[in-house]
């Protein structure tokens, strides 16, 4: 089941990456704040039907949970717009391996600290070991873009 798992939300990651390409592409063409207000309009409305058709029914509501665990949607709203702005900027490969290294810092910190009451796993060698490898992911990644692009350019 773990490796089935594992397979969806490495599609998850594939259909996210296709999508702020898209949405980098049409943020250029109309704007990003456009390129992202279409994104959440959409996105609302499937999930309020999705959740109204098929959500079981939970002890705590939107307004009764606690007020933290409702800034996660200002999150999702910065890293649209960074997204959207970014992606035709740097291009897909180094503003997704820049996302995946934001991400992975981040729940190194997480897991490390226990925070938003997730279980403590300790910053080990091998996990420090994974940051520093996709940091360096993410130099060659971008180097390459900067050669690609002055390679590009008229002489």
């Amino acid at each position: 089941m773990i490796y089935i798992m594992l397979f969806v939300v490495i599609l998850a990651g594939a259909a996210l990456c296709a999508q702020s390409s898209i949405n980098g592409r049409l943020g250029s063409e109309v704007g990003v704040l456009e390129s992202a207000w279409l994104t959440f309009v959409v996105g609302a409305m499937i999930s309020f039907l999705i959740a109204f058709f098929f959500e079981p029914v939970h002890a705590l509501n939107l307004f009764t949970a606690p007020r933290w665990q409702l800034t996660g949607a200002f999150f999702g709203v910065a890293y649209m717009l960074v997204i959207v702005f970014a992606m035709p900027r740097l291009g897909a490969a180094a503003t997704t391996v820049a996302v995946i290294s934001g991400q992975l810092l981040m729940s190194l910190l997480i897991d490390h600290f226990g925070w938003f009451q997730n279980a403590v796993i300790p910053l080990d060698s091998s996990r420090l070991a994974a940051l520093i490898l996709l940091a360096i992911a993410l130099f060659f990644i971008y180097k390459s873009n900067v050669q690609a692009h002055t390679e590009s350019e008229p002489h």
